[in-house]
């Protein structure tokens, strides 16, 4: 999702949580009259009135068709996916681009980082995330690996992934979980 997907959906969040509180307040006041003397019955004649008009149902299907497409931007905003699957390397000249699979890149990264002790699988994925580039790790390890030795090996990974592409820009970010004869226990590095 972009920083523009992420506020939006703050903000509506915000909005539709305060509609509701008010009117939660509202039937409150209206049932006890704590602050303002509310009438007991209330007239829908207006309202009735309202839509007996011509003109109601079109403004009602214009209304409808607005909302229908708002919420489908709305989701086509969370569906877009972040993953990065082409990342131009630097030394780019006039006669071309030089190119690597980003997927290639991180599961590369997750192989080698697989091959150590105490790590049962690895996995990777390359993403932009809030405009920065990220490699996001997952490692699943066994319950006796030794956790310094692994922020290490995590370290060499990060910035040997950084050296080859020749990125200043990238972060690393390693997800471990530690599994056993029981749930899945995970730590963020």
């Amino acid at each position: 999702m972009t920083r523009t997907t992420v506020t939006v959906d703050r903000v509506a969040t915000v909005v539709v949580a305060l509609i509701l509180a008010a009117i939660g307040l509202l039937a409150l006041e209206w049932r006890f009259g704590w602050l303002f003397d509310l009438p007991a019955q209330s007239s829908t004649t207006a309202v009735v009135d309202l839509g007996a008009e011509s003109w109601w149902p079109w403004a009602l299907g214009i209304a409808g068709l607005l909302l229908v497409l708002v919420g489908l931007r709305w989701l086509w905003a969370h569906l877009r996916s972040s993953r990065v699957s082409q990342l131009n390397l630097p030394g780019t000249g006039s006669e071309g681009r030089l190119r690597v699979n980003g997927k290639a890149a991180a599961s590369t990264a997750a192989d080698v980082l697989a091959d150590n002790p105490g790590v049962r699988s690895a996995r990777g994925t390359l993403t932009r995330d809030r405009g920065q580039l990220v490699v996001d790790l997952r490692a699943s390890l066994t319950p006796d690996v030794d956790l310094e030795d692994l922020a290490e090996v995590c370290d060499t990974v990060a910035a040997d992934l950084a050296h080859v592409l020749e990125r200043s820009d990238l972060y690393c970010r390693v997800h471990l979980s530690v599994t056993g004869s029981g749930a899945a226990t995970s730590r963020v590095q």
